[in-house]
């Protein structure tokens, strides 16, 4: 596996802030979040700035408290921006949309249905004008992809925990986000079972090509699945504190990606920073 050597992005981006714009899809600039309290205002994120490419995988790293997790459901509008704003396609989002699919730390499924009809609320709504056929054949395609093809009946509630977040990751790539967002997806499960849905992640990721971000408190899990790790200084007023290109090459393999010369060396800058 080779690697760039020289790479000028982060430096470039770092000196003047920005990408061509018809290169970005997600734009935060200037992000505030403050939330009210008895001895005065909370400031959680403050003069936060990030460009995110399309096609590009970004993980976020930092503290707990540092606003990683406030930072996300304000991109998926779930939480009400302070102040700056956000843009999508450089169209300011006013609230929660297709555009962006979410996948939280517990997939939040309807406990009553079944994996196909959990995926189906999502492909409904997304996809109106398609025929009932041509909507089932989407939620049937992404169950299949992460390998649930057997367990299109079954009702939520009888699946494993690994197994739920097998739907929650079919449901947020068969509405065809532009914007993927990943909470913390595989914070609660097992090592093996984590390193399973890692690969079917990015396998899938790789076929579609969503720009992606996701929050992890899993330095080798940022360096396995990024193309830039976005390290967050801790809270209160928490904003980026430092950019980390991982050079590389895709499709990867975990075996080479351990193998690499500059695993480690990625590795400590990241665990430095931490502990900073």
């Amino acid at each position: 596996m080779s690697i760039i050597t020289e790479n000028t992005s982060t430096k470039s981006v770092l000196d003047n802030g920005l990408f061509p714009s018809n290169e970005v899809m997600l734009d935060l600039k200037n992000l505030k979040k403050v939330y009210p309290t008895p001895k005065g205002d909370y400031v959680v994120l403050e003069d936060l700035n990030l460009q995110i490419r399309k096609e590009e995988f970004v993980t976020i790293i930092g503290h707990s408290g540092c606003g990683k997790t406030t930072m996300l459901s304000m991109i998926a509008g779930l939480n009400p921006i302070s102040g700056g704003n956000i843009a999508v396609l450089g169209k300011h989002i006013k609230g929660p949309g297709p555009d962006r699919g979410v996948i939280f730390q517990s997939p939040s499924l309807m406990p009553w249905m079944t994996s196909l009809q959990n995926v189906l609320l999502g492909v409904n709504k997304v996809f109106p004008h398609a025929s009932k056929s041509q909507r089932n054949d989407i939620a049937k395609y992404y169950l299949q992809k992460v390998g649930l093809e057997d367990a299109f009946n079954k009702k939520a509630s009888e699946l494993s925990q690994g197994m739920q977040q097998r739907v929650g990751i079919a449901r947020a790539f068969a509405i065809k986000p532009k914007v993927l967002l990943l909470d913390e997806p595989f914070g609660m499960l097992d090592s093996l079972t984590r390193g399973e849905l890692q690969d079917i992640l990015i396998e899938i990721w790789n076929k579609e090509k969503i720009t992606a971000v996701m929050i992890t408190h899993d330095v080798d899990e940022a360096i396995f699945l990024a193309d830039r790790v976005v390290m967050m200084t801790s809270g209160p007023r928490a904003k980026i504190g430092d950019v980390l290109d991982i050079n590389f090459e895709r499709p990867r393999t975990r075996k080479a990606v351990l193998e690499h010369d500059d695993y480690y060396k990625y590795r400590k800058h990241l665990i430095d920073f931490l502990e900073h």
